[in-house]
């Protein structure tokens, strides 16, 4: 790809020896040597970035630096000064410049650092790509139905996004609890809160807590600066500062280590996240969304849960109906993503016949919403030449072969179950047990000792 330079610099040697030097090098060159030459160039040409002398004929390059940030301000604006000019190209830095070289220029340090403004601006463009993208898909419009419990629900949204919009600047709001069974659609709850609320065009930032170990949880919200640990060569800014000013969503937070529960407690109760291994505090500002398919009641009552940090949590409580709670939305849903299946398949006016749509009305759902998607997409993919979806082309499962919200083990329930069944099958032989699970015994007996295990199984010290 070619990208355009321009050059605008009054010494004629030094901007000749730039564009001939940047034009070998693949790059597409205008040359200017005032204010008003910058600027006419800069309204044909659109070149990708701007090499500015500050010191022009007609004028203070800062000015024109100020008229590109006001015209574009994601414009990338490469300072060239002299050695008694840094204080000046400081200060062009704060005002938006991308960086700045002080003269004479070497050429191959200018090309390296054209390189660097460039990367950084196909990174910015990648993320406003992405971010326009999420914000078209989300919202209250993607919570699709026309039952009386989506209407309900929409309405509740409606009334937190305008309390929150009324909110003091830099006031955070209440933390939002979304409860629902799993595949109901408790993320498009949470990305409605924040594309159509007050923060929509700050960061949104999610994880969900049940698929990575603890530790990593807890590096992945807080970070850690460099030397907190063995393998911190470098600091890691945390998704908590990674979400300041925009919103936080933490899905599955009933899979949360006691732990990491009180680090994420303090973060609500004093707006404040430390770093792994950081001696400093830092303010953060930020809309706390959580989600559960669990009720957390119970973990509170086995201990597992902090029952403080649950009521700071679900100050505000949603509640996303399952699937067959609303049968008249499932014809609407469906017909919904055979569409979107049509079009990522290239095969357009698939439709759903009767016997097909009361075949899915009839449906248990088990797996909710994020179930009946997965149908159609099947279904696209398998119907005949005449884009008919047909009862036949479902691949529905028999009714009453699944519970409607199957028990789900926790990874420690899991684990546990794991060293029982290794050391019943090894007579209690704990190294016998390791070498069966792949662990060493050192690592078998915490494992042991973290699930109690250490007396009354029948372990040998063998």
């Amino acid at each position: 790809m070619t990208h355009g330079v321009l050059v605008i610099e009054d010494e004629a040697t030094l901007a000749r020896n730039i564009g001939r030097y940047l034009g070998r090098a693949g790059f597409e060159v205008r040359i200017a040597g005032t204010l008003r030459e910058g600027w006419f160039a800069y309204e044909t040409f659109c070149p990708d970035v701007i090499l500015l002398d500050l010191a022009l004929p007609d004028g203070n390059g800062l000015d024109l630096l100020a008229r590109f940030r006001a015209h574009d301000r994601l414009a990338k604006v490469i300072i060239l000064t002299g050695h008694g000019s840094i204080s000046t190209a400081v200060e062009a830095m704060r005002a938006g410049a991308a960086d700045y070289l002080t003269k004479p220029i070497a050429l191959g340090e200018l090309h390296i650092l054209l390189d660097k403004v460039l990367g950084q601006g196909r990174i910015e463009e990648a993320l406003k790509y992405f971010q326009g993208r999420d914000a078209r898909d989300s919202g209250l419009a993607a919570i699709l139905g026309a039952s009386p419990a989506i209407a309900a629900l929409l309405a509740q949204i409606t009334r937190l996004i305008e309390a929150e919009r009324s909110l003091p600047p830099g006031e955070m709001p209440a933390p939002v609890l979304v409860r629902g069974e799993t595949g109901a659609g408790k993320e498009l709850v949470a990305r409605a809160l924040h594309f159509d609320g007050a923060r929509s065009t700050q960061p949104f930032i999610e994880l969900n807590c049940s698929v990575l170990p603890s530790q990593l949880v807890e590096d992945e919200l807080f970070g850690h600066e460099r030397g907190a640990f063995t393998y911190a060569r470098d600091r890691r800014l945390g998704l908590i500062e990674a979400a300041h000013g925009g919103t936080l969503f933490l899905d599955e937070i009933g899979e949360l280590e006691p732990p990491v529960q009180a680090k994420l407690l303090k973060v609500l109760e004093d707006r404040t996240v430390r770093r792994l291994g950081a001696v400093r505090e830092r303010q953060v500002d930020l809309r706390f969304i959580a989600a559960t398919h669990r009720p957390l009641e119970d973990l509170v009552q086995q201990g597992r849960f902090r029952a403080d940090l649950y009521y700071r949590i679900s100050v505000v409580t949603l509640t996303v109906p399952p699937l067959r709670e609303r049968r008249e939305d499932i014809p609407i849903l469906a017909r919904h993503f055979l569409a979107q299946q049509a079009r990522r398949y290239g095969r357009p006016h698939l439709t759903l016949d009767a016997e097909a749509a009361s075949a899915l009305i009839g449906h248990a759902w088990p797996g909710n919403v994020r179930e009946l998607r997965n149908v159609m997409e099947q279904a696209a993919l398998s119907s005949g030449a005449d884009g008919v979806v047909r009862a036949v082309n479902l691949a529905l499962a028999p009714l009453g072969s699944r519970t409607p919200e199957p028990s789900v083990q926790t990874l420690p329930e899991i684990e546990r179950a794991s060293l029982l069944l290794a050391l019943e099958r090894a007579a209690g032989n704990v190294s016998r047990a390791a070498r069966s699970l792949g662990v060493s015994r050192d690592t078998m007996r915490y494992r042991m000792s973290k699930h109690e295990l250490d007396s009354g199984h029948g372990s040998s010290e063998i």
